[in-house]
């Protein structure tokens, strides 16, 4: 372990300094959009998610995120922000910027479910188009409406969205302004641009999509900037919640920070901004692992034909939670008891629900969206939702890895939340809040209307 931590320690290191030591964009460049859209006065919010960032982390002393800290303290914060259900990365940051549950905005996954129609495995399809996936006005939708300009950078359940001016996706193309601006300047190759996804760190990417982010913000200044990290989130998964890997994210997190708001304050548009700093879920740790369509196999339900497992019968896991889908509804009356009754007494699952049941949770009903599981599975403490079909159906796992699904009252998923800057007032504790708050808060800061918001925005946070 201490080697493990070291490697991460001298990693780390080296990814810091090279920040330090690389190429940096042309300061005497017009700051300014090429096209006529840049926000030339009023409000800016830029709207950062730290992935996986757990409200408890921020208690902890030695957590080493000195940019965050200093926001927290001249600004706003929460001392804890409920995600929706399911506390998984798409729904919660699909929430952030409609203010409205996944029983109205339909997003379930990390992308849109399919389900082929030979039986064999249902599959999440991260990159359609944002139309066919969000069924909310968002953010962005409602600025474009006023000649508003959006940015996003490594946003999600925002693919081919018509409203977002300016983008540097998860997976960029190298035709793409951003992309270009970054090469021109020599912060990225065309081919690393190409081959982004590919043999490529972590932080290496967030290290980019800050660049990106710098370069939106600085030199064509929307009116709303998403700007989303995503190591946090990959070294939890790998190595557990809060752990040294963990912390060493996080540190290099706000560092990344750091370098938007100097940015920021180089371009001379730092006084017009708000900086709202927020996670889409925090993380436990598990140390079992289930894996529910091995159990569908051990029951029959699934089949091999043809070198594949086949079915009427799939479940897609994440994490804490599990989804299962019966696609022939002339069996769906006879199997839903049966299978509800299998799985409440799978060891390691917490409860099972119907989808009835379930929209108590905030999950749609199956009536609105086919995207609505037939049963929610919720697992209990310590053990997680895997894929696979192949038995063991519960296996032990060490050392401890992370997750996250679980039912968002559980106070390992609250989130983090801190806004600061020009229109927040300092000093103000919000106590316990939802992160339906966080769209109709800056809606309210940039004059746009989000009728459907669930929740009210944040007055107190906001000056008068």
């Amino acid at each position: 372990m201490r080697k493990i931590v070291a490697v991460i320690a001298i990693i780390v290191t080296v990814l810091t300094g090279s920040t330090r030591l690389r190429a940096q964009p042309d300061t005497n460049a017009p700051y300014a959009s090429n096209d006529g859209t840049a926000a030339k006065q009023g409000p800016i919010v830029v709207l950062i998610t730290i992935d996986g960032f757990p409200a408890r982390a921020l208690h902890d002393p030695r957590l080493p995120m000195p940019t965050l800290r200093r926001l927290q303290a001249n600004g706003a914060h929460a001392e804890a922000m409920l995600p929706i259900n399911p506390a998984i990365t798409w729904p919660n940051h699909t929430a952030l910027i409609s203010g409205v549950n996944a029983s109205e905005h339909h997003v379930l996954f990390n992308g849109l479910l399919t389900f082929p129609s030979d039986g064999s495995a249902i599959d999440v399809k991260p990159w359609v188009p944002k139309d066919e996936l969000v069924h909310a006005r968002t953010l962005y939708d409602a600025l474009a409406d006023k000649g508003m300009t959006t940015g996003q950078v490594d946003w999600v359940a925002i693919f081919g969205a018509r409203n977002v001016r300016w983008q540097f996706a998860e997976m960029p193309s190298v035709d793409s302004p951003i992309a270009r601006d970054l090469i021109a300047q020599g912060l990225a190759t065309p081919n690393e641009i190409a081959t982004f996804g590919e043999n490529s760190s972590p932080a290496w990417r967030d290290e980019i999509w800050t660049d990106a982010a710098i370069d939106i913000l600085t030199r064509h200044t929307p009116n709303l900037l998403l700007f989303h990290l995503l190591q946090t989130d990959t070294l939890q998964h790998q190595y557990g919640a809060l752990s040294p890997a963990a912390y060493s994210a996080f540190a290099y997190a706000d560092a990344c920070i750091a370098r938007l708001i100097d940015a920021a304050r180089q371009a001379g548009v730092l006084d017009r901004i708000t900086f709202i700093v927020a996670s889409d879920h925090g993380f436990a740790n598990y140390t079992h692992i289930i894996r529910p369509n091995a159990a569908l196999v051990r029951q029959g339900l699934l089949r091999m034909r043809d070198g594949r497992y086949r079915g009427n019968v799939w479940i897609q896991p994440e994490g804490g939670e599990a989804s299962l889908y019966i696609h022939d509804a002339a069996k769906r009356t006879a199997l839903l008891p049966k299978l509800k009754t299998y799985f409440e007494h799978l060891p390691g699952v917490a409860a099972v629900y119907t989808n009835e049941e379930a929209q108590k949770f905030g999950i749609p009903s199956s009536s609105s969206t086919d995207q609505a599981p037939d049963l929610y599975l919720t697992a209990k403490p310590n053990y997680a939702f895997m894929d696979g079909t192949e038995e063991p159906v519960e296996q032990d796992v060490t050392p401890a890895r992370g997750a996250h699904g679980y039912l968002n009252t559980d106070p390992d998923m609250e989130a983090l939340f801190i806004a600061s800057g020009a229109h927040v007032r300092p000093g103000v504790d919000l106590g316990h809040i939802t992160n339906l708050q966080v769209a109709p808060t800056i809606a309210k800061i940039l004059g746009v209307s989000l009728p459907a918001a669930q929740q009210q925005p944040l007055i107190d946070a906001l000056q008068p």
